[in-house]
């Protein structure tokens, strides 16, 4: 049989109090006000430090975890908070991402959104392709564009909710940190996981945050 791509999500932190973003999103907060408390266990790590050109970094049971979410990706599925903070119709097409010229992904990434733009060809072989028509239509133009490699649903917190009501996600890797957010975006509120057919697969202790890998059942179809 020949082996079919899965869509996860990993290296995705979120609070003890269940948040995976703060509050108020900006230029200035792009995580929310406080979110990058949720990533303080990612930005010292030997795997941050070389996606940013740098040497150094801490080693460890979370870098190697960390390193392993990068590892067989064809294409990455983001909602529209992760790409930027632009609200409603795109005024033009002056906003290219929070990364610079040469982001991060290196494949094709479908950008969720209800307003239509031209592809974004950047460095590095990232192109952003902005999608109108729903999470299926998404997912289904990422796993065309993987072939049999896997998709990385990055976010946000709505994103992931989307995907997690519909049965879609095949894995979700949580670095749970040791914070309270007090208020936020909340990941889980108001979705019962284990009526969804999710389990908890493995927990891995690391130097930064306990690492939660949830996983699908095979009894838990998607849904249409």
């Amino acid at each position: 049989m020949a082996p079919t791509s899965r869509l996860r999500v990993l290296n995705f932190a979120v609070s003890l109090d269940g948040y995976g973003a703060g509050p108020d999103q900006d230029l200035e907060h792009p995580l929310g006000v406080n979110g990058f408390d949720l990533m303080q266990w990612f930005i010292r790590l030997r795997v941050w430090r070389e996606m940013h050109g740098q040497s150094g970094g801490e080693a460890g049971v979370d870098n190697e975890i960390a390193a392993r979410g990068f590892e067989h990706l064809g294409a990455w599925i983001l909602g529209r908070n992760m790409f930027g903070p632009v609200r409603g119709p795109w005024p033009d097409e002056s906003w290219r991402g929070w990364w610079g010229e040469e982001p991060p992904y290196h494949v094709p990434v479908f950008v969720l959104t209800h307003h239509p733009r031209p592809p974004l060809q950047m460095e590095g072989g990232t192109v952003f392709h902005f999608v109108t028509d729903g999470i299926h239509s998404a997912l289904a133009q990422a796993k065309a564009a993987a072939g049999d490699r896997d998709i990385r649903l990055g976010g946000g917190v709505s994103t992931i909710r989307q995907f997690l009501a519909a049965r879609l996600i095949d894995d979700l890797h949580l670095a749970v940190r040791p914070v309270l957010m007090g208020r936020g975006e909340a990941l889980f509120a108001g979705l019962d996981l284990r009526a969804l057919g999710y389990e908890c697969a493995e927990h891995v202790h690391g130097e930064g945050a306990m690492h939660v890998f949830l996983r699908r059942r095979d009894d838990a179809a998607p849904t249409a």
